[in-house]
């Protein structure tokens, strides 16, 4: 039981880092029906953000990290939307996905160049200590990952439902036409997603390189995913992303326990294979007699 709990909670741990970024490919697609296949390696850039503030420059840790969540909220979110979605999106959907896995492996390839080839160990924010909870060596640093990645999306889902810029912004998602008749500024909020979006996607990345590394490789297996986990909870619903990032989460960790390592990596696709034949608007969402 002590054995099972560990394993819950260091999956719940994992699985609330990739819900910020499956949060992140819903929020894009509830406002402009924009499928970033770049999303991985928007997990990965700001990692390296903070490594280079720091080592190029001198700046102390939580300097760094405010600098990166800066950088990537304006380059991941505002340059992101100006330089690559307005410019592709009238042209159809097939365009822009295109453009986002090429911006996915030029992103990778300069890390790559410009920064390292190798696994850079990143500084932890939390204790790096072990804990007893109720038999169950749990770490603390499990325990706070989950703890600042529900709150960060909480803290989204109470701004999108008790204020009024948040009503406007699902007003947008919701239908743009009639928002705009109704007097909402649509560009603007279909902005503060893309806003929003590079900000979660420095919270997961940040929480999530003390675990892995900061690796140029990490967007490839972050970025499919977050995009499974998206398609497994409902690509429409923002509750629909957190469930399929904690239930991935979950369900990898006990596959590398009681089944094999080695197969860790298959249990995503088997859970989107089998979401896609049982539930094919995934487990929260609503068909919208779209697809997706």
């Amino acid at each position: 039981m002590a054995e099972l709990l560990q394993i819950l909670i260091s999956g719940l741990s994992s699985g609330a880092i990739y819900a910020l970024a499956a949060v992140g490919f819903t929020l894009l697609w509830q406002a402009s029906q924009t499928i970033n296949f770049a999303q991985g390696e928007f997990v990965m850039l700001p990692a390296f953000f903070v490594l280079a503030g720091m080592t190029l420059f001198g700046l102390p840790l939580w300097a760094a990290i405010l600098t990166a969540f800066v950088l990537s909220i304006v380059i991941l979110g505002a340059m992101f939307k100006k330089l690559v979605v307005e410019p592709m999106l009238p042209h159809g959907t097939m365009p822009l996905v295109i453009a986002t896995i090429a911006l996915g492996l030029l992103m990778k390839e300069s890390v790559k160049e410009f920064y390292s080839a190798q696994g850079q160990p990143f500084p932890s924010l939390f204790p790096q200590h072990v804990m007893n909870v109720f038999g169950a060596s749990v770490s603390v640093q499990d325990l706070c990952n989950l703890a600042v990645a529900f709150a960060a999306i909480i803290a989204l889902q109470l701004f999108l439902q008790r204020t009024r810029t948040g009503r406007a912004m699902q007003a947008t998602a919701q239908d743009p036409r009639v928002a705009e008749i109704l007097g909402v500024d649509v560009k603007r909020m279909v902005m503060y997603t893309f806003l929003i979006n590079g900000a979660l996607a420095a919270i997961a990345s940040i929480l999530i390189s003390p675990v892995y590394l900061a690796k140029f490789s990490n967007g490839e297996t972050l970025g499919m995913i977050a995009f499974i986990a998206a398609i497994v909870g409902g690509f429409n619903q923002i509750r629909g992303a957190l469930v399929g990032g904690l239930l991935i989460g979950v369900l990898d960790n006990l596959a590398a326990v009681y089944i094999s390592a080695e197969y860790r990596t298959a249990i995503p696709l088997i859970l989107l294979i089998v979401i896609i034949m049982v539930r094919p608007q995934g487990i929260m969402g609503t068909s919208e007699g779209r697809t997706v």
